[in-house]
C-alpha cells in the first residue's frame, strides 16, 4: 500500500507542503481524501492537536481510518478517553499492539525494561507495531506541531520519506497541525467540548506511558514530562524513517 515516486514525486510534495501552510486544516484533510481515500489514515495518541484534526475531519464527513498505538502501558484515563472519543465522534480507533504483551515482554527482557533500555521498550512496543501498520498505508496523518519540542521545530506539513529501500516504496506522513499554537488547540478544544484526558488539568501536558510519564514543570517544553532521567524526549515512532527526501 506505500506509493511509488510514479504517484508523487519529492518536487510535488515540497509544493504541495509550502501551499498548505496558508490551507485551512479541513482543506489539507481533504486533499488527503481525495487523492488517496483509506489509504490515508490518522495515527493519534489522543493528544489536543490530535482531537483537534479529527474533529475536523468528522464534521466534514472525512473517513479517514484511525489507530492508536496500544502499547499496554496505557494510564487508565487514556483508555477510558478512546472509548468516550469515539463516543462522541462517531467513530472507531484500531488499537494496534505488539507482538507481545507486557508479561511476555518481561519474561525475555527483564522487569521494567523501560528503566534500563527505553529505547528498545519503544522500539518493541510502539516502533515495529507502528512499521507494519504503515505497510499498509500511503498516507500516515499525525498531530505533531512545530512547538511541541526542538526535535519537531523543522516539521513540514507534507513529508515524504522511502520506506522499503529494497522494493523502492515510499510514504508520505501529513502533519497538518505543524503550524498551530498551543494555545489555539486548546481553544478549539474548549469551544467545542471535545473530551480530553483529565491527566492534563494536573499538569500532564504530553502522556504517554505511564511508566515513563510526568507532570510538567511551569516554563517547560511540552514534552519535558517524559523518560525522567535519560536524554530522550522521542519514542521513535517520529524518527525512525530517517531523512525526508
Amino acid at each position: 500500500m506505500s506509493i511509488t515516486l510514479e504517484e508523487i514525486s519529492p518536487e510535488e510534495v515540497a509544493k504541495l507542503s509550502q501551499e498548505f501552510e496558508t490551507a485551512s486544516l479541513v482543506e489539507i484533510l481533504r486533499w488527503a481524501w481525495d487523492r488517496f481515500g483509506t489509504r490515508a489514515a490518522v495515527g493519534t495518541s489522543f493528544q489536543g492537536s490530535g482531537l483537534v484534526m479529527l474533529h475536523h475531519a468528522v464534521k466534514a464527513g472525512i473517513k479517514f481510518p484511525v489507530f492508536t498505538l496500544d502499547t499496554g502501558f496505557f494510564f487508565p484515563e487514556t483508555i477510558e478517553l478512546k472509548k468516550r472519543l469515539e463516543d462522541f465522534l462517531g467513530i472507531e480507533i484500531e488499537s494496534v499492539r505488539p507482538e507481545q504483551t507486557p508479561e511476555e515482554q518481561e519474561a525475555e527482557h527483564g522487569p521494567e525494561l523501560w528503566k534500563r533500555s527505553p529505547d528498545l521498550c519503544c522500539t518493541l512496543r510502539k516502533v515495529l507495531p507502528l512499521q507494519r501498520k504503515l505497510s499498509e498505508l500511503a498516507v500516515w496523518i499525525t498531530g505533531i506541531r512545530r512547538q511541541q519540542a526542538d526535535t519537531r521545530a523543522n516539521a513540514a506539513i507534507l513529508e515524504l520519506y522511502k520506506f522499503d529501500p529494497l522494493r523502492d516504496l515510499y510514504i508520505l506522513k501529513l502533519n497538518p497541525m505543524a503550524n498551530w499554537t498551543r494555545d489555539a488547540v486548546w481553544e478549539y478544544l474548549k469551544e467545542h467540548q471535545i473530551p480530553v484526558n483529565p491527566l492534563h488539568a494536573k499538569g500532564y501536558r504530553s502522556i504517554g506511558c505511564y511508566p515513563c510519564t510526568r507532570p510538567a514543570a511551569e516554563g517547560e517544553n511540552e514534552r519535558a514530562g517524559r523518560w525522567e532521567g535519560f536524554n530522550k524526549t522521542e519514542c521513535g515512532i517520529h524518527t525512525f524513517l530517517g531523512s525526508k527526501l
